[in-house]
């Protein structure tokens, strides 16, 4: 099986993909050790901030030496310099919050993942014509459960994750599933990074809630 196949399963199987990003490497390793124990197999860090490469590396490291089977993602990846940077550093799987197809190219060449972001039925029409098999929609707490399920028609056969403003409550996540998506992305309503204490039981529970919600 491809590298982009075992990524994408992963992320299927899983239900979400928590997100963060921390500027401390030592307390983001931290937290992906804790996020891992608590049954996490696939995970984005996020390009927000001038230490995200050094973050990332030490993230690296740290799952070849004790976390075995954990995909690493890098999130905000805007332009073909970042996704060079950080595919050279080991990334698993490329996102984006928009749809740049010189990434999607390389990423693709790489024989890996890339998961842009759309807000727009144009932009999804787009992101699929340049082979996006994943599709981010972002903002999701500005676009809502509604706006997939009116468009889901026109896109058969299109996996989507929505991200930005999922909240880990059980109405909300039930309301995604059932609107058609495969996973959610969970960033600042799963993880605090300036607060590692309670996030194996909040991860825990997220992943129970998202399990329940795909039942719906």
């Amino acid at each position: 099986m491809s590298k982009k196949q075992a990524v994408l399963d992963a992320i299927l199987t899983q239900g979400m993909l928590p997100l963060f990003f921390h500027a401390d490497a030592q307390e983001s390793v931290t937290i992906v050790h804790t996020l891992y124990a608590a049954g996490i197999r696939v995970f984005e860090f996020t390009n927000r901030g001038a230490e995200a490469g050094a973050v990332f590396q030490a993230l690296v490291e740290a799952r070849d030496a004790d976390m075995p089977g954990l995909y690493l993602g890098i999130g905000t990846i805007k332009n073909t310099e970042e996704a060079e940077q950080f595919l050279a550093l080991g990334a698993d799987f490329i996102v984006a919050p928009i749809v740049t197809p010189a990434v999607g190219e390389l990423v693709h060449n790489a024989g890996l993942l890339w998961v842009p972001g759309c807000m727009t039925p144009t932009e999804i029409a787009f992101a699929q014509s340049h082979g996006a098999s994943l599709i981010k929609l972002f903002p999701a707490n500005i676009l809502g459960p509604g706006f997939l399920s009116a468009i889901r028609e026109l896109f058969k056969g299109q996996l989507f994750i929505p991200t930005g403003g999922v909240d880990l409550e059980i109405g909300n996540l039930t309301d995604w599933f059932k609107a058609g998506v495969c996973a959610v992305g969970m960033g600042s309503k799963l993880i605090d990074p300036k607060r590692v204490e309670g996030l194996a039981e909040r991860t825990a529970q997220a992943l129970a809630l998202v399990k329940q919600a795909q039942q719906h």
